[in-house]
């Protein structure tokens, strides 16, 4: 009986390890197909993306319409400069409030906001009450002094016939040098309110606003009929041959920055396009809400490109010399807001990002991202760009 039992153990124990030797088998198999069946898909993945064409790929005539042209990236020697922004601002030197002496009405006005005006020249006629007061003033005082001429010529000749006595004589020349002082003090008092003597001799209460010096009318606050006064500006003139671009050095730069050191302007409405100047001004005392301390630039400005409040940026020279990889501020875009350049490689176009640092003189230093020898697109990445964009909207 007990052998039985152990027979039938047995057999039940090979059954059962025959059972989990088949499923294995069975599992082995389907792993075999489904790698198999997966190998072929990824291979197959690897071989499309293979057929992807990198870059752009344009003819010769594209190039040419696109206005491409290359440039070999090369190291080059640089004055060394650092670069900050900057404000352009009036001349502060060269700027005039104008404003009466008294107060009056606007009666007409010949000057116009923009307008280029020449020194003394009339910009609003004003009608003062003050001014029409002095000018009667002016003529009475006119009038005493010719009668008092008259009787000191009298008097004078009078006294060399002996016909009156010194002590006449002595009261005429007494009575014409009070007049004379009236009529000055009256003339003088005019001029101090900003008129001039009538010609006609009637007295006129009109007077006019005249510029100190030539430059242009930036601002205007002249209408016909409205009271002026000397508390508030009616023109504001400013000389603007010469412009001032104010600009904010850190404690970095401010060791590097010296008065009188060359600069060079840019500014965003004149792309490719830069002013020269000198650093005139280093202020004494940091801001201490900023923590930068203050420096102004002069820039000759004849044809009056440069407006005052414009922003700018400034690449001040620091009288060293820098050798750095570079290319033309043309050659560089952003794609996903990174500076990005384009390189020929083997007749195709690839966008390559890159790093920026310092603007010198039209150039852009690239700190990474191109190696020299590397053929660049200096002129028509805007183009390439647009064809890159669109292929992209495309796929």
């Amino acid at each position: 009986m007990n052998n039985t039992k152990f027979k039938f153990s047995t057999s039940r124990r090979v059954v059962g390890i025959s059972s989990v030797l088949a499923i294995l088998l069975m599992l082995g198999g389907c792993g075999d197909k489904s790698a198999k069946g997966v190998e072929p898909a990824k291979q197959e993945a690897k071989a499309e993306s293979g057929k992807e064409e990198k870059g752009l790929k344009l003819t010769a005539e594209e190039q040419e319409r696109a206005g491409i042209k290359l440039e070999e990236v090369s190291s080059r020697t640089f004055e060394d400069s650092v670069s900050v922004t900057a404000t352009i601002r009036p001349n502060q030197d060269r700027i005039a409030k104008i404003s009466p002496r008294v107060e009056g009405r606007i009666v007409s006005v010949s000057a116009n906001l923009g307008d280029t005006v020449r020194a003394g020249q009339a910009l609003a006629v004003m009608d003062s009450l003050a001014i029409g007061e002095a000018q009667s003033t002016l003529l009475r005082a006119q009038s005493s002094e010719r009668v008092a001429q008259a009787d000191f010529k009298r008097a004078e000749s009078l006294s060399a016939e002996e016909i009156i006595p010194q002590k006449e004589l002595l009261r005429a020349r007494g009575e014409l040098e009070r007049a004379s002082a009236e009529s000055r003090a009256a003339r003088d008092r005019l001029r101090l309110l900003g008129g001039s003597a009538s010609a006609s001799g009637h007295a006129q209460s009109t007077f006019a606003l005249t510029s100190p010096f030539a430059g242009t009318v930036i601002q205007k606050k002249a209408t016909i009929g409205e009271l002026g006064s000397p508390s508030d500006a009616i023109f504001t003139i400013a000389d603007l041959s010469k412009v001032w671009i104010e600009a904010n050095l850190t404690d970095q730069l401010v060791s590097k920055v010296k008065t009188g050191a060359a600069a060079i302007v840019t500014v965003g409405a004149y792309p490719g396009e830069h002013f020269n100047g000198r650093v005139a001004y280093i202020a004494n005392v940091l801001d201490k809400d900023s923590r930068t301390i203050a420096a102004r630039i002069e820039v000759p400005n004849k044809d009056g490109r440069l407006k005052p409040e414009m922003f700018a940026s400034a690449s001040i020279a620091t009288g060293g010399q820098l050798e750095a990889i570079s290319v033309p501020d043309t050659a560089i875009v952003l794609l996903q807001g990174q500076p990005t350049v384009f390189v020929n490689e083997q007749g195709s176009f690839e966008s390559r990002a890159v790093e920026t640092g310092e603007k010198l003189g039209g150039r852009t230093v690239i700190t990474s991202g191109l190696k020299t020898k590397e053929q660049v697109v200096a002129t028509g990445a805007y183009a390439l760009k647009a064809r890159l964009l669109k292929s992209q909207i495309g796929g």
